[in-house]
Parts: C-alpha cells; structure tokens; sequence
C-alpha cells in the first residue's frame, strides 16, 4: 500500500498531466514536434527535476518511490514528458554521489531548479553497450581538457545547458575501463550547438517524438578542468555503473506509465465501440485482453515499487532495478500493441493514441540497457558474480 503522501504526490501529478499535457500530445506527437518550453517550465516550478536530490541543493529530498510515481504518471500523459526528468536524474545523482563539493554547489541547485537541463553523452556510433570500449578523447591542454570524437543518441542535447560527457583521458592504461572519465560540458542550448568545435544532427525516430535525439562530433570542445567529475581522472566506468540503478528504476516507470496510458484508451473505446449490437467490451476476447493489460501492468508496477523500496533502503538494487527495467520494458510493448488490437483499424491510425503508445514503447527494449543486457546483469547476480 502506498503512504498517503505517495497518493498525494500521484492525485498531483495526475492533475497536472490532465491540464497540460494530455490535449496537446497527440497534436504535437503527429506533427513531430518538442515538448513546448512552458510545460518543461512548469514541471520545474512544481520541483520534478530535484525530487530526489537534497533539501541543502535546492531538492525535495523525496524517495525514489516518489520518483517513480511523478514519472509513471507523467508518461501516462505522453512518454517525452516524463522522460525529461531522466536526464537531470542521471547528470544530477552522478554529480551527488561523485562530485566534488564545489560542483555539487555549482550544479546541483540550477539542476533542482530546471534553470539548468542536461543530457547524457555516453552512446558512440560504433560502442553502445560495451561501455569500457568508448573511444571519444579527451586531451588536457593547461586548464582545459578538449573533447575529439563522437557521441550519438544523445536525447535532449539540443536544450540542454550540460553534457554529461563519457570520455577517454587515458588511451594506455590496461584494462581500458579504467582509462575513462566523466566531464561536465556546459553549453548554450539552441539546434545551431557550437561548429566546429561541437556539431549536432537529429536521429530520425519512429517514436519519441516530444524529444530529439542527436548524434553529436566534438573537434576540440572545451570544458574546463574543474569540470572533470569528482576531479579525478578514471572513475567514469565506475561512476556511470552506480547510477544506472536511479536510471533503470525510472525508466520502469516510464513504462508502467505509457502502458497504463495504452490500457486506458483501449478499455475507454472498448465500451463506446459496438459491432453486432453491442458494445465491444462485452466480448469475451476484448474482455481477456483488457485482463491481460491489467495483471501485467500492475505486476509491472509492483516489481518497480520494489525496486524503490530497495534502493531508498541503501542496499545495492542493480538486481531489483534490472529486473523492473526488463519486466516493463517487454510488458509495456506486449501490452501497447495488444491494446492496439481493440482499436482494430482506428489502432492504425492517427485520429486515435494507440499507435503513439505502441510507437513509443518500443524503446524501452532497448534504451537504458537492452533487455539482453538486462538478462546478464540479472544472470551475474543470480550465479553469484559481482
């Protein structure tokens, strides 16, 4: 059972996503366009991008319980809304659990606040989850360290004022995960970025369409030294390993939302569609699938709960985060086309959400680590590795 103010936080959240969010998804998804600046400001007004960072930062200082129900219900309205909030939970508990006093001072507080948004720059063209295997370089010259090299999927990069930035500052060192750091890249955000020295183009998607993702070339992009992560260099591998439990959790919930979104539409329409005089609610085929979506999203929910109940105890949860992540992430998509089906050719098409649902979950195979990866991490626990 959820405490009272989980139920709050949820009545809230929901409130909001009705208001502003909910009649203009369809409308922008079609027409491929961003998530309107104004709405991401609200969501900062309301305190979503510091839930879980501390009061001292300017956060709500929150549980990841609460994280998980801000953003299972703003994916219910549409899945780039509540996955802005994913970028400030990686940049943000990276620089919380790594950073060095001065930039948790410097950082924390305008991330708490949405004065500043950021993106993950981990993904290279040729590297994806082989994470030691990343090759972008970073070079110190003086007071400086300067960025050669690609990054690609890089969602959000366009509006963001920080890149959180996986590079090589070591090539020698033996073995290669211990040669890579993390850098803080500020810059202005706007589609120009900053040629030659960082270039960026959009990744045409089938989905997710509320957000951009990029594929991004560095030519000598400058961050400044103090802007290394914990301030010293090979920690990245280990540093990006520890935050993907915040990550995968959040990404679980972004899938019980989306899904959640798909079943409502489907039971709606369901009770308003009739076909040989009844409505199709009352067959018993339409009747199983809306059971079906039922149990799995509420086991889908129940096992992302647990996996915030075990990470806000402060013991290691890749296991719980890992099996949420893959258990969401394959449910939403069995779910969304299954609720497709209800719509039957209206499904197809635009007029209706469904094939939104349906587009959107297909991601989450495959970003925040693919459910293949998601099965060897959960595995290695299993048989006892490390």
């Amino acid at each position: 059972m959820l405490k009272e103010e989980h139920q709050q936080i949820r009545e809230s959240v929901r409130e909001f996503v009705e208001r502003e969010v909910v009649p203009i998804a369809d409308e922008l998804d079609n027409a491929e366009k961003e998530i309107p600046m104004p709405i991401i400001g609200k969501m900062a007004e309301l305190g979503y991008f510091g839930l879980i960072f501390p009061p001292e930062y300017g956060g709500m200082g929150l549980d990841s319980l609460s994280m998980a129900i801000v953003t299972e219900e703003l994916s219910r309205g549409w899945l780039s809304v509540g996955s802005v909030m994913t970028r400030m939970i990686i940049t943000g508990t990276l620089i919380m659990a790594n950073g060095t006093p001065e930039q948790k001072k410097k950082f924390l507080p305008k991330i708490a606040s949405g004065e500043m948004l950021t993106a993950a720059a981990f993904t290279e063209p040729d590297v994806g989850s082989d994470t030691a295997a990343m090759k972008l370089r970073a070079v110190k010259e003086g007071d400086v360290y300067k960025l050669y090299g690609e990054k690609t999927w890089c969602t959000f990069a366009n509006r963001a004022h920080v890149l959180t930035v996986l590079a090589r500052t070591n090539p020698d060192v033996q073995p290669p995960h211990k040669g890579l750091s993390i850098l803080l890249a500020e810059k202005e955000p706007g589609d120009g970025f900053h040629p030659p020295e960082l270039a960026g183009g959009a990744i045409p998607t089938i989905g997710y369409k509320g957000m951009k993702s990029y594929s991004l070339g560095f030519d000598g992009f400058s961050v400044p030294k103090e802007n290394l992560l914990g301030g010293e260099e090979g920690r990245g591998f280990y540093q990006l390993m520890a935050t993907y439990e915040y990550a995968r959790i959040q990404t679980a919930a972004r899938a019980v939302g989306t899904a959640q979104a798909s079943y409502e539409a489907a039971l709606k329409y369901s009770q308003e569609r009739t076909q040989f005089g009844h409505p199709i609610s009352d067959f018993q085929v339409i009747r199983h699938k809306l059971a079906h979506a039922a149990v799995d999203i509420e086991a889908a929910r129940q096992l992302t709960y647990y996996a915030c109940e075990k990470k806000d105890s402060g013991a290691r949860s890749d296991l719980e985060a890992g099996m949420a992540k893959v258990f969401a992430a394959e449910m939403a998509e069995r779910v969304t086309s299954e609720m497709m089906q209800i719509f039957g050719g209206y499904g197809y098409s635009r007029e209706y959400p469904a094939q939104r649902f349906w587009r959107d979950a297909r991601v989450f195979r495959i970003f925040e680590g693919t459910s293949e990866i998601q099965y060897e991490v959960i595995a290695k626990r299993l048989l006892g590795g490390k």
